[in-house]
């Protein structure tokens, strides 16, 4: 069987990679079991890198502040501010300290220099303005919503004027108070004020919809396609904030289930623009189910990527990173029965594996799954076998 596995291995490049996939796909997901490893960074800027010369792809995607995410493809489309205010403004999650992200970023700015607009690279973030300890006030994404408009469409056709707009939004700290997500009666999200909001981001996103032909005329498609992200942003914030005053048991899994919604949405609409590298947590990037523990309560909802491969199918493809050890981290050398361990007696540190090839390897050998003695990695699940396309398998991951 070992050599059975061996054959399906092969240099994590661009044509390997590709090899796995009947055509090639809009949105192609290269996932990671860990956060903030610049070693696997390190590896998707090397594959985006090759997308772009060999495959034709022009966006990357990751899993930071979709408005944030902005000021980064601002600066690497046109040049717009410095590279250091980038890094500190443009991630969320701590991801502008990542040397590998300056370094994705630094490269995609002297690509595009001097490029015509049609062949620039792009820069996207795909999760919405949350974190673990809350949501992001929606004032952000509401106010440049209205503002878009405002500014190209007949004043009586508005549901508001800005003025309300303020005054029903308050104090931002009201919304990103994170005392919040663990006591409902802290939350804003279903205050009366909150209530009309929603209402009135409604028929903006309604009016976006239908001035299009007259917007796409008087406006630029980047113009056009950033108040869309706006109106989906803005109704996206509220309706978490809505579910987080909730008490019902079904709270966490629909805050759970939103925060990937967030993300499905956005990469839909990226996957229209053309083909993308999409970068996150395997987690989010699965077909399958996702599941957690969280105050004791089991939780179950769909990722990100079943809800986009449910509408795109063969044009989605999931690639997860699988790895041997994070030893800084306690994770040692894996257990020889489990994927990871199988993956580890090959000869390559580096190597990208046929999933379904893998699977008929193994034939009715079902892998043990691996046990994380570190919260912060996640193995494979050798249930997850069929729904993944290929698996990206790094050996060892040294301290960044």
């Amino acid at each position: 069987m070992a050599t059975d596995i061996e054959d399906t291995a092969h240099a994590v490049e661009a044509p390997a990679v590709m090899r796995l996939f009947p055509a090639r796909p809009r949105l192609l997901a290269l996932g990671e079991p860990t956060h903030g490893e610049d070693t696997l960074l390190d590896l998707r800027n090397e594959l985006f890198r090759q997308l772009v010369e060999q495959e034709g792809y022009r966006t990357i995607a990751i899993e930071s502040d979709c408005m944030m995410g902005l000021v980064v493809d601002d600066y690497v489309a046109s040049g717009t501010g410095t590279l250091d205010e980038v890094m500190e403004h443009g991630f969320s999650h701590g991801w502008g300290t990542s040397a590998a992200n300056r370094e994705l970023v630094r490269w995609m700015r002297v690509y595009n220099d001097g490029r015509p607009a049609s062949e620039r690279l792009r820069f996207a973030g795909f999760d919405g303005p949350l974190e673990i300890t809350g949501a992001a006030s929606p004032r952000q994404a509401l106010t440049a919503l209205h503002g878009y408009l405002a500014d190209r469409v007949d004043a009586d056709l508005l549901p508001c004027t800005g003025e309300t707009l303020d005054r029903l939004l308050g104090a931002d700290d009201r919304w990103t108070d994170p005392a919040a997500m663990m006591d409902p009666a802290q939350s804003v999200g279903q205050s009366a004020e909150a209530g009309e909001l929603r209402l009135l981001a409604d028929d903006l996103v309604a009016l976006l919809d239908t001035q299009t032909p007259h917007l796409l005329a008087a406006t630029s498609r980047d113009d056009w396609d950033r108040a869309r992200l706006y109106g989906r942003t803005a109704t996206g914030l509220l309706r978490y904030h809505y579910w987080m005053a909730d008490t019902s048991p079904a709270r966490m899994t629909w805050l759970v289930s939103l925060r990937d919604q967030m993300m499905a949405h956005n990469l839909l609409t990226l996957a229209e623009q053309g083909p993308a590298l999409v970068h996150a947590h395997n987690g989010h990037l699965q077909r399958e189910k996702s599941t957690m523990r969280m105050g004791g309560m089991p939780l179950e909802w769909w990722s990100a990527g079943a809800l986009v491969s449910a509408r795109l199918g063969e044009e989605y493809a999931f690639v997860a990173t699988a790895l041997g050890t994070i030893r800084h981290q306690g994770v040692d050398t894996p257990p020889p029965d489990t994927i990871e361990g199988l993956l580890y007696a090959l000869p390559e540190d580096r190597c990208v594996i046929d999933a379904p090839r893998l699977a008929t390897a193994l034939g009715d050998t079902v892998p043990a799954p691996r046990v994380s003695p570190w919260f912060g990695y996640s193995p494979l699940d050798p249930a997850h076998l069929a729904g993944t396309d290929g698996i990206a398998f790094v050996k060892d991951v040294p301290q960044s």
